[in-house]
């Protein structure tokens, strides 16, 4: 799953390299596919069935658009957010991640947004090494999230990943008592896509006419961030993260400059 993590994690330095204005969201798509083929990875989204096939090897969201974005010739503009989401697999293992861009210079709120997610992001992956169940970790993301006055869309949650993307146990980041009995233990072996999506607004959402595009149902901007996270019993390991020295020859050259790369 390393493997497949890295090519994911290459494959969001490409995406990430283009996002400016006046790109579109399709340049970006082609840029991830051009990498999955290069390692003869196997794209998880393109095709991902539904009432139509998901036709891209990227989900990629603008705005209000929470997830499940569909490329296209539409351009990105100055202000904008944009969440790349891809995933692929490696001799059947998978790995998963997100990351929500700005482009250009964003607003205040926008800005904020951006870095509430990604913290909400990086306090679960902490509190792994410190908590027994996921239940515990959900209730302080939700509790910082809200907090900080945005709210936490409850009806998409992250979820377990290994040789399918999309595996047992469902992976929320809010908490109700009355899914406790969905609750699982934080032990060795476990091996989670933790995906906060995160709303200025209303935490209510809605899919447009296309079937796979979900958005704020009042409108207001979105971000989301992802990484697929495994418990061994050394610790918690960010499987997508950026290689260390002895994993640098199995991504591409460009890419093996630590001061080039996009981190999140």
């Amino acid at each position: 799953m390393r493997r497949a993590g890295l090519v994911v994690w290459e494959a969001h330095q490409a995406a990430a390299r283009l996002v400016q204005p006046g790109v579109t969201t399709m340049m970006i798509n082609d840029a991830v596919t051009n990498v999955f083929r290069r390692h003869q990875a196997v794209p998880l989204f393109l095709g991902y069935p539904g009432k139509t096939p998901f036709p891209a090897a990227t989900c990629i969201s603008i705005n209000e658009e929470v997830v499940h974005g569909i490329p296209g010739m539409r351009k990105l503009l100055d202000g904008d957010i944009v969440s790349v989401d891809t995933g692929c697999s490696i001799d059947g293992w998978c790995g998963d991640a997100a990351v929500t861009h700005a482009v250009g210079k964003i607003s205040h709120t926008a800005n904020k947004l951006l870095n509430v997610t990604l913290a909400d992001l990086n306090l679960a992956i902490e509190q792994i090494a410190l908590k027994q169940q996921w239940s515990q970790i959900s209730r302080q993301m939700q509790s910082f999230v809200e907090h900080q006055g945005f709210s936490v869309v409850e009806t998409l949650v992250g979820h377990g990943i290994g040789r399918k993307m999309h595996e047992p146990p469902q992976v929320p980041n809010y908490y109700e008592s009355k899914h406790a009995a969905d609750d699982f233990d934080i032990r060795p072996g476990v091996v989670i896509a933790i995906e906060p999506m995160i709303n200025v607004g209303s935490k209510h959402v809605r899919t447009l006419a296309d079937h796979w595009t979900i958005v704020t149902s009042d409108g207001s901007l979105s971000a989301h961030f992802e990484h697929t996270v495994a418990v061994t019993e050394s610790g918690v390991r960010r499987l997508t993260a950026p290689p260390d020295e002895s994993e640098l020859e199995f991504v591409a050259a460009e890419f093996r400059d630590s001061a080039r790369w996009f981190d999140w």
